[in-house]
């Protein structure tokens, strides 16, 4: 059973960006002279001598022309012997003008084309819809890493969403070039903290009480830890933001801890056809040991010795996605994934379909939209009305099932690929074009340096369970 690679990887290289043409309308302008306006009056010597290019006249019709010059011709006979030439003296200035003017209504009109993401031609004053406007925007705020992804996927106490929402504000804020806008992330932090002071007990009554204790030591450690908030208060008022962005990952991972042990299972219902199905009530870590297929050596990111073997974890996400998480953590319980050769396209590095296809469950297509409290079965997300995932493949290492050879309203049995994103395959809003259409089931979190160096014929030595058993839930067999 194989993927469709070409809609995963190969396509997007041709896939067109969104962008309007720009096409500026050429000007013509139609300018009628009329000679009356002669007859009002006439204009300095030094203008009409620097500009006409007539022959120079005799010294003797000089003086006339002077005087005739500083009078209205409406009372001056004398000046009407002149009227033509004063005329033709005329031209010169109007049609540069002219010229002028035409040149800049047309720079004009080209900026503002530059500049307009719509045609001038049946001009929008709505400007864009909003719910387009998250492909056009490049700070449309999906997230960027697996561990933002993963952490936002949570279904946790609403006050631990409104400080972990306070902060994750301060790591687009922290992006910003230059003067950074540290009173707004001294407000934001402020915020966050007064309500984990305020919410102490609503924050720890949500945690199971076989895992309070757990909980109030990690609850001490968000507020007055060495990473915690008040230390990170601290920083931003030195506007150091260097420290301030390793006190801020210090402090949203101990907000995930607690968020963990708030969420113990599932807080919806799996639909009543799929009751039988393997599916995962909460996280699960995979760890994948690779090889090269010609015997070569990984090389780590940071330096150091080659190794023949590299490690690459995945965490798992049953909150949003259940039955796919839940069907892939038995597989590899299984051994399925053993000795599995890898083969690569541009953006993605696909699992071998040469698996058993009557190993693994048909699993419906299954995506978690942003703002939902379930996951959406059989059905793609459309991203240019504004529908999001809560796991984006939008993320370098993200992790997705293939869709099903018969019909894309199904997931691969058994076929999985990382996704290799990459921002110059995507749209305006740094959204891949396939974003919304696969089941995207969890993250790497280890070994994404080991990824643009895996090549077709790479092996998977081994798939083990680190994590989750607990989180596992198998169908009961018929006897």
């Amino acid at each position: 059973m194989t993927m469709r690679p070409a809609k995963t990887c190969n396509n997007l290289a041709m896939a067109a960006p969104l962008s309007s043409s720009l096409m500026s309308p050429k000007v013509s302008i139609n300018v009628s002279i009329n000679s009356s306006v002669f007859r009002r009056y006439c204009v300095s010597t030094r203008s009409l001598i620097l500009l006409n290019k007539t022959p120079a006249r005799s010294p003797q019709a000089q003086p006339k022309l002077i005087s005739c010059i500083f009078s209205k011709i409406d009372n001056s006979t004398e000046c009407s012997d002149h009227k033509k030439t004063i005329t033709k003296l005329y031209m010169p200035v109007l049609e540069r003008g002219i010229m002028r003017l035409g040149a800049t209504i047309s720079v004009i009109l080209v900026v503002i084309q530059l500049v307009s993401p719509v045609p001038l031609s049946r001009w929008d004053p709505s400007f864009l819809p909003p719910a387009k406007a998250v492909l056009y925007s490049p700070d449309t705020k999906v997230p960027r890493t697996g561990e933002l992804a993963l952490r936002k996927a949570i279904p946790a106490n609403t006050n631990m969403k409104s400080i972990q929402n306070s902060l994750e504000e301060l790591s687009y804020l922290l992006r910003i070039p230059q003067r950074k806008p540290f009173g707004t992330m001294e407000s934001n932090v402020k915020k966050a903290l007064k309500i984990a002071v305020d919410e102490k007990e609503s924050i720890l009554s949500s945690i199971p009480s076989d895992q309070r204790e757990k909980g109030l030591e990690i609850y001490a450690s968000l507020i007055d830890g060495k990473g915690g908030l008040q230390t990170l208060l601290g920083y931003i008022k030195e506007k150091d933001p260097d420290r301030v962005s390793v006190a801020l990952a210090s402090s949203l991972d101990s907000i995930a801890q607690i968020e963990l042990l708030q969420a113990p299972g599932l807080s919806f219902l799996l639909p009543a056809q799929y009751s039988n199905y393997p599916r995962l009530t909460g996280r699960a870590i995979v760890e994948f040991v690779v090889e090269k297929g010609d015997g070569s050596s990984f090389t780590p990111q940071a330096g150091g010795i080659p190794i023949k073997s590299a490690k690459i974890q995945v965490v798992l996400d049953g909150y949003s996605a259940p039955l796919t998480t839940g069907n892939f953590a038995k597989l590899v319980v299984d051994g399925a994934y053993n000795g599995m050769t890898l083969k690569c396209t541009d953006q993605a590095i696909l699992s071998d379909n040469g698996i058993n296809k009557s190993i693994g469950y048909s699993v419906p297509l299954e995506i978690m939209p942003s703002g939902q409290f379930e996951p959406l079965y059989k059905t793609t997300l459309s991203i240019q009305d504004g529908e999001l995932p809560v796991l984006p493949l939008s993320v370098y290492g993200a992790v997705a099932m293939a869709h099903d050879d018969a019909s894309e309203e199904y997931s691969s049995p058994n076929q999985f690929f990382f996704y290799l994103y990459d921002k110059s395959y995507s749209g305006l809003g740094g959204l891949s074009f396939d974003e919304g259409q696969f089941s995207v089931f969890g993250y790497t979190t280890i070994g994404r340096d080991i990824l643009p160096q895996i090549k077709t014929g790479d092996v998977v030595r081994s798939a083990k369970l680190l994590e989750g058993q607990d989180n596992l839930v198998l169908p009961v067999e018929k006897l």
